[in-house]
């Protein structure tokens, strides 16, 4: 029985405390749009998101009315296109034919974002896998609405460091084709290790081979109601400050499965997941960046962070579990740089490096994310700090990504200026010396002992 104080309490996180649902995303299988003409796979593609998707702008913005609780993105996620275009696509060209199609599909449907231009290439890749990798720079390059992922490692197949040498290349290429618009091809574009089938959050969300035909996952986020609640209990000891944090992300996962219940009714799709990951924004008040500093840091990279997002990170699943039979996705908090104003003034301010920020990786919910870097960072290097990334994950037995921005044309300590969600990144500086000789090895890194568990 909900009484009137929870409900008094919830109204205050909505207005007071930047308590919102970040995504519904509908996740929606293709496997039914292969096809050997490019053309009529296209088709098929248009018509199968409409059908499934063509009401999810309007039940998202009505179910926001009725609850009063802001929706903020009503977002799309497909198979992974490197396999729906295998038939089809003979070309590079072919797979950005098919990222026209689900661009343009997103924007008359009136979704935010769509993903799944992703190839699953973390033992091996076929030819339709490279082809498509080759192509993102373009891809990204010509659309507005579209994001991409590859996943280049798991626990359970090691890490192709084939794939991570091309996509360090290809992030760099991204970034390249894009400078345009302030690289932000680059910002649409995650590398991943051990990636969840069902992620609602962008730019790395895919509809999963492991999923139905459609599914409804939320994504919500709340690191303004747990900076909130932890200001009442200032100067506490570890437990009081530790069920702080787990009762509060407890209530705010009850609002997303309400939401995802409710959209998934309307829509007549089965619920997934929800997925409560701390996703800052550019808002003031709205910083996983202020968490940590509430719990005590005087800014994020001081000694002491990676035990305080620690903590953080587990007390949030902890509430989460609790609160709703199917949480997923990534579940955490994310420590992007450009999205939260806490981490880029604790940039400014020199507390906070990309060796740090690799640190904190081992204990949040994703990696290195949101980064400018110098624009004439090698892709050697870029394919470097992808494969730690990757490792930290691989051994960890834990999502990692990367989303890496080189800032074309501009040096550490200029700032590149995105706008919206994306915000902007201060240029961080990477490491000068040399790995070129490692990522040149051809291959993979096998998986660790402790994968083998048959």
């Amino acid at each position: 029985m909900i009484n009137i104080n929870e409900v008094y309490e919830t109204n205050d996180m909505i207005e007071k405390e930047h308590l919102d649902v970040r995504t519904i995303t509908m996740g929606i299988s293709l496997f039914d749009c292969i096809d050997s003409d490019l053309e009529r796979t296209c088709e098929k593609i248009h018509d199968k998101i409409c059908r499934k998707a063509g009401k999810l702008v309007e039940t998202g913005e009505h179910i926001s009315k009725e609850f009063g609780i802001p929706v903020v993105n009503k977002r799309i996620s497909v198979t992974p296109i490197a396999t729906v275009g295998s038939s089809a696509c003979k070309s590079a060209q072919d797979y950005v034919r098919i990222a026209h199609t689900l661009n343009d599909t997103a924007g008359s449907i009136g979704v935010n974002i769509i993903g799944g231009y992703s190839a699953i290439v973390s033992k091996g890749m076929t030819p339709p896998e490279s082809m498509l990798i080759d192509s993102i720079p373009e891809a990204l390059a010509v659309t507005d609405r579209l994001c991409s992922s590859v996943i280049v490692g798991s626990t359970r197949t090691g890490i192709n460091m084939d794939a991570v040498k091309k996509m360090g290349q290809v992030v760099h290429d991204t970034a390249v084709r894009s400078h345009g618009t302030t690289s932000l091809g680059a910002a649409k574009l995650v590398v991943f290790c051990n990636a969840p089938d069902d992620n609602p959050f962008m730019a790395g969300a895919f509809n999963g081979i492991t999923e139905g035909d459609a599914v409804i996952n939320v994504g919500v986020s709340g690191p303004g109601v747990v900076k909130y609640a932890l200001e009442k209990v200032r100067g506490a000891g570890f437990e009081e400050l530790c069920e702080t944090i787990k009762k509060t992300a407890f209530k705010v996962t009850r609002v997303g499965q309400l939401v995802a219940k409710q959209a998934a009714v309307a829509l007549d799709v089965p619920f997934g997941i929800v997925d409560l990951s701390l996703a800052p924004t550019p808002a003031i008040g709205d910083s996983v960046a202020d968490i940590l500093k509430e719990i005590g840091l005087e800014q994020p990279g001081a000694p002491g962070t990676t035990a305080a997002l620690a903590l953080l990170n587990d007390q949030v699943k902890k509430g989460g579990v609790m609160a709703s039979s199917y949480v997923g996705g990534l579940s955490g908090a994310f420590i992007p740089v450009s999205e939260d104003q806490g981490m880029i003034d604790a940039v400014k301010a020199g507390a906070l490096s990309i060796e740090k920020l690799e640190a904190m990786t081992c204990v949040c919910s994703v990696g290195l994310d949101m980064i400018a870097i110098p624009g004439d960072t090698s892709p050697a290097t870029i394919s470097g700090i992808i494969a730690d990334e990757m490792a930290i994950g691989m051994i960890n037995q834990k999502t990692t990504a990367v989303r890496l921005i080189p800032a074309i044309g501009k040096k550490v300590g200029d700032v590149l200026e995105f706008g919206g969600l994306f915000g902007s990144a201060p240029v961080m500086p990477v490491n000068s010396f040399s790995c070129e000789k490692f990522i040149n090895r051809t291959g993979r890194i096998p998986a660790p002992v402790h994968s083998f568990k048959n």
